[in-house]
């Protein structure tokens, strides 16, 4: 249809998954809203809240079938043109939904329509004696710390006391029900002040800072490479004070929420300024406060996960991504950005730094760094002077073990309490054990819903599916064979915690899963039991290998290592390696040397080998080289087409038109080559939740061709044959192949 004269016309962004912007009239006696401004607009006969991206004078749309704009919530643009611009190019690099894009980029509440405006805050203050007050609270370590917070300042707000605990409203109700604390509203924005100064950097710190601080106002990347304990974070410190000084403010993102509280505790008692943190265990007026802070200008330090890497921040001036190389900081559905790989977007566009800090690196910061794209900043020693942990690895081939655990084990673990010290035992799978099978038949109880296997959670008295969620009672009979002779195979922390306490029993064990933290205040319990060193065995999955400072831990148990040697996804050794070393990290951070035992039935591993013998920079180049050969990142790119449906064949077929289109359009544009197509194949777990599923990978040795090839399947995927019969989704580099 050709081009239509008509009434101005405003270019929405509506949040479907429609990949294109729509044209709506502009009939209200008011100026025309610019790029940026929330509307609210009919579509489908449902009001919907988009965001206006340009406007035109003309349509290609008759005008008679043109909707209204209804109304204009903003008075200025909410997403202002430097957020407009690395969201646009954001959902054009993840060949995703403008409208969902710019969704994603705000809170719940401003989503749905309300007013971006700052409302009163609620400022608490203690009202009781803290003398008569703690004696009644019993073991609440939250409730402990968010008295003393209050008793130190006089009084805080939300933001202040989110910093103790992301579960910290939970804890404070009952002490303002009973009248201990007391509530009142001001309009005063919040200021945190300072409570100590930092120390003097050295060596290697302070050549780090002085890097970093010297590029403020420019753009650069750095990769701050420090061993664990090497002190990355006080790096950051004094980084963001002196970004602060200049009137800047400073994003850090974060993998974890459990790592949020800890980092702005220690934020909060170094920093001066307003203070957000912006995690998803905010509640939606909370999260929509803290967002406006952070984008009107007032908050001079914003602290969050990944989604924060999408707030607007008008006077940024540094990025920090702590834990670059942790999966948790990928988006895993809808829009699949990567908050790393955005942060480092947004310190272009402000033209300000961005710090990568890890001791584990991802493989593409390591060969940014090799190609000159980033600045490298080792920290090669440990802050307090304490000497890395010896890390051995414990051959249990033919070897009898007791619930996962090695007699070598067990006895360092009795050596190391003698001594008065902790001791960790890491194991990265939760429940009890992860198969139940019947002895006399050979059935396993599997997941009616999933290609998997369910886990036993004896505690509870419960088979789960940790991949869909479903449970039920743990049967006391076979289904299959009627016999009663059911095997819990396998082990998981709650079953080796078990074995603990019973080899054990005279010593606190703290367990530290997402079954055991699931309860509000109870990761805040656990985590107080084993800093203050009254659980002296540690149990737990990876929850227990980031961020965390164990004073008196000296011995970690790893076991199961040998899992990430036989992965089927191309990052599981890479994986493994940063796992191994993560969880190393937390022994010995003080005066006493760690030691670290991985057991494994692969001890001549070459790959276990360099790492244990040569550290983690040559078992990356090692793996690095192994990548390069087949073209995998970060030497290729990659990028994954999924399907599903209830239907078992539809997703595969589906695939097979998909690789039927990109086949005929490669080689209509005599670029056959360009883009290899590998597939399509079940995924490693074809059956999840239900629904049977595939993936098609392309892979290509030039960032640019394969996009070229994503934009035209992106523009027709919609319409070919079977497309409506599935849910389909493109990944642009992809965590993980699953």
């Amino acid at each position: 249809m050709g081009a239509n004269k008509a009434a101005p016309i405003v270019q929405v962004a509506v949040p479907t998954p429609v990949a294109r912007l729509f044209d709506y009239r502009w009939s209200l006696d008011a100026p025309i809203p610019v790029a940026g401004m929330r509307v609210a607009v009919m579509f489908r006969r449902r009001q919907l809240i988009g965001v206006v991206v340009s406007s035109s004078a003309e349509s290609s749309v008759a005008p008679g079938r043109l909707k209204p704009v209804g109304s204009v919530i903003d008075s200025s643009p909410i997403l202002p043109a430097e957020m407009m611009s690395l969201l646009v190019w954001a959902a054009s690099y993840y060949h995703h939904p403008i409208g969902e894009v710019l969704a994603a980029a705000l809170p719940r509440a401003l989503r749905d329509g309300a007013p971006a405006a700052l409302k009163q805050r609620e400022i608490f203050t203690l009202a009781q004696r803290v003398d008569e007050l703690m004696p009644t609270l019993g073991r609440a370590p939250v409730q402990r710390r968010l008295i003393e917070r209050l008793a130190d300042t006089g009084s805080a707000d939300a933001t202040s006391l989110s910093t103790i605990s992301a579960r910290w409203r939970a804890s404070l109700a009952p002490l303002i029900e009973r009248g201990s604390v007391t509530v009142t509203m001001s309009r005063s924005l919040p200021v945190n002040q300072a409570k100590s100064s930092g120390p003097g950097l050295v060596g290697e710190q302070a050549a780090a800072l002085a890097a970093i601080v010297s590029s403020l106002g420019q753009q650069q990347t750095f990769l701050l490479n420090g061993v664990t304990g090497s002190g990355k974070t006080e790096v950051y410190l004094q980084a963001i004070e002196a970004a602060r000084l200049r009137g800047e403010q400073v994003l850090v993102l974060v993998p974890e929420i459990s790592l949020t509280p800890q980092l702005m505790g220690r934020f909060s008692a170094r920093l001066s300024g307003c203070l957000v943190s912006l995690h998803s265990g905010l509640n939606d007026t909370e999260r929509s406060q803290a967002w406006l802070l952070a984008a009107l200008g007032h908050a001079d330090v914003v602290v969050g996960t990944r989604s924060a890497v999408l707030v607007p921040l008008p006077r940024l001036g540094l990025v920090i991504v702590d834990e670059e190389h942790d999966g948790s900081l990928k988006q895993q559905d809808g829009f699949r950005y990567h908050a790393r790989d955005l942060a480092l977007m947004r310190g272009r566009d402000a033209c300000c730094p961005v710090v990568l800090g890890s001791a584990t690196p991802s493989f593409e910061s390591l060969r940014n760094v090799a190609v000159d794209r980033f600045s490298e900043l080792r920290l090669t020693a440990r802050a307090t002077g304490a000497q890395p942990p010896v890390l051995a690895l414990v051959d249990i081939r033919q070897r009898a073990l007791t619930e996962g655990l090695s007699e070598r084990l067990v006895d360092a673990i009795a050596e190391h309490l003698d001594a008065g010290s902790q001791a960790l035992v890491f194991i990265n799978r939760r429940g009890f054990a992860p198969a139940l099978l019947c002895n006399d038949c050979g059935d396993a109880a599997d997941c009616q819903r999933c290609d998997a296997h369910m886990t036993v959670h004896a505690a509870s008295g419960r088979l789960r599916c940790h991949h869909c969620g479903a449970e039920r009672d743990l049967p006391v009979a076979c289904a299959s064979c009627g016999s009663v002779q059911l095997d819990r195979v396998g082990h998981g922390t709650e079953r080796v915690a078990a074995a603990l306490a019973e080899a054990f029993p005279d010593v606190e064990i703290a367990r530290i899963d997402r079954d055991s933290t699931r309860k509000k205040g109870a990761l805040e319990e656990q985590l107080e039991r084993a800093v203050t060193g009254r659980a002296r065995l540690l149990v737990g999955t990876q929850m227990l290998a980031k961020g965390h400072h164990f004073p008196a831990l000296t011995l970690v148990g790893v076991l199961d290592a040998d899992r990430g040697l036989f992965g089927t996804d191309f990052r599981s050794l890479e994986q493994m390696g940063q796992l191994i070393l993560q969880v190393a990290g937390r022994a010995g951070r003080e005066s006493a040397q760690g030691m670290v035992m991985i057991q494994t039935r692969n001890p001549d591993n070459p790959m276990l080998q360099t790492l244990i013998a040569e550290g983690y920079d040559a078992f990356a180049e090692v793996a690095m080289q192994e990548r390069r050969v087949a073209g995998w990142p970060p030497f290729g790119h990659v990028a994954l087409i999924r399907s599903d449906a209830v239907n078992p064949q539809r997703p595969i077929e589906f695939l097979d038109t998909v690789a039927d289109f990109l086949g005929k359009d490669l080689e209509a544009r005599d670029a056959v080559g360009e883009v290899e197509l590998l597939g399509p194949a079940p995924a490693p777990m074809e059956r999840l939740a239900g629904r049977y599923r595939a993936r098609l990978l392309l892979l290509g040795d030039s960032r640019a061709k394969l996009h070229t090839t994503l934009a035209r399947l992106a523009s027709v995927i919609d319409a070919l044959e079977g497309a409506r019969q599935v849910r389909w989704s493109i990944d642009v580099d992809p965590a993980d192949l699953f």
